[in-house]
């Protein structure tokens, strides 16, 4: 029995398989018109259809908007209730029906055809009534479903799937969506965490250890124990950052009457610094490389913040 399980679940991600390797030979330049069409949208994305086509539907518009086209879907039924009036002239349409016969549907492409909104149609059976109201219509054919019935949607949805996200990611691409932007939309989880900014994770204001150049060893190790990050940032008298003194210091210098010396002498001058907007997993690897476990935050070389490799650790595991 577990031998025959196997069997047929190799078979049914086979039989898929071979269905995305048909609609990966298939796509064409009537692919990149519709993605073309959705990029220079200047409204929203309008996702719908029916039944497991619908399931689909709401999975790509929610992928749509994660990565920077703004989307929303739409249940075909409920549009022919009230729901039509969420369309409006800046939008464009993109329904999924693999049967392409969906009745649903109807209300959908009627009203966008009067509208001259545009429709791009992805079904596994293109018929001349599709193309005529369709901006664009990509066909979905010649795939084998899983079902040993050839009747349960599988390879289909499949297929309706990895299509979605190749327009999604096409869109991503064109639209030069970087991780930080990913990251606006993404606040929350483990995702958010890893996509967390220096400035997001960052400590600053009164927390910032810093001492002016010049000033008594006597006062800065005072200062150093105070705000517990094992570091004092140096700063000239316009406020740059011009030197860094750390536990490590005051350990190479306990020899050199280190209590008689001036700020100016302990520093190490020049410390590695990083900028707010880098990604805070970056600032982890700067520190690894650098093997130092802190690093301070500038702008214009002005010190802004300060980064422990603690405060980082634990994106590194997110």
């Amino acid at each position: 029995m577990t031998e025959q399980i196997i069997k047929t679940a190799k078979k049914v991600i086979n039989t898929e398989i071979k269905g995305l390797e048909t609609l990966s030979k298939k796509l064409d330049k009537n692919f990149a018109k519709a993605v073309n069409i959705l990029r220079k949208t200047n409204g929203k994305i309008v996702v719908t259809g029916v039944g497991k086509s619908g399931i689909i539907a709401k999975k790509i518009a929610s992928t749509l908007s994660s990565t920077g086209s703004p989307s929303q879907f739409i249940h075909s039924t409920e549009a022919s209730h009230g729901d039509l009036g969420m369309i409006n002239n800046k939008d464009v349409v993109l329904a999924f029906t693999f049967s392409g016969k969906t009745i649903e549907l109807n209300d959908v492409f009627i009203y966008s055809k009067e509208r001259k909104i545009p429709l791009i149609i992805i079904t596994g059976k293109s018929n001349s009534k599709l193309e005529n109201i369709s901006t664009v219509c990509i066909e979905i054919s010649n795939l084998k479903e899983a079902c040993p019935l050839n009747l349960a949607p599988t390879t289909s949805t499949t297929a309706m799937l990895a299509l979605g996200d190749a327009i999604a990611i096409s869109l991503m691409k064109s639209k030069k969506f970087t991780k930080k932007n990913f990251y606006s939309f993404h606040p929350g989880g483990q995702l958010g965490k890893k996509l967390l900014l220096v400035k997001n994770v960052m400590h600053s204001a009164k927390k910032l250890p810093l001492i002016n150049e010049n000033v008594p060893m006597t006062t800065a190790i005072i200062e150093m124990t105070k705000k517990r990050f094992g570091c004092l940032g140096v700063v000239s008298k316009t406020n740059n950052l011009i030197g860094i003194i750390t536990d490590g210091d005051l350990r190479r210098h306990m020899k050199d009457n280190i209590l008689e010396k001036k700020t100016s002498y302990i520093m190490t001058k020049k410390p590695k610094t990083v900028d707010e907007n880098i990604f805070a997993i970056e600032a982890l690897n700067i520190m690894k490389k650098n093997k130092i476990t802190q690093v301070f935050v500038t702008k214009n070389n002005k010190p802004i913040g300060i980064l422990h490799i603690h405060d980082c650790i634990e994106l590194e595991l997110a």
